[in-house]
């Protein structure tokens, strides 16, 4: 059960953070990307699997 509720707490921060990095790059960039929810799955995926693999490791 603790599992569950640690998978649903990291998803909702790989989500505000990944969110957030988007954003980041779009203000730098200057304007919005033409393919934004798939710039934004990149990232999320890229941090889901480097934060899981550092959760399972601990």
């Amino acid at each position: 059960m603790l599992d569950i509720a640690a998978y649903i707490v990291v998803g909702l921060v790989l989500y505000f953070v990944s969110d957030w990095i988007l954003n980041q790059i779009e203000i730098k960039r200057g304007e919005r990307f033409q393919n934004r929810s798939l710039v934004f799955f990149a990232i999320i995926m890229l941090l889901a699997l480097v934060l899981f693999e550092l959760l399972k490791r601990l």
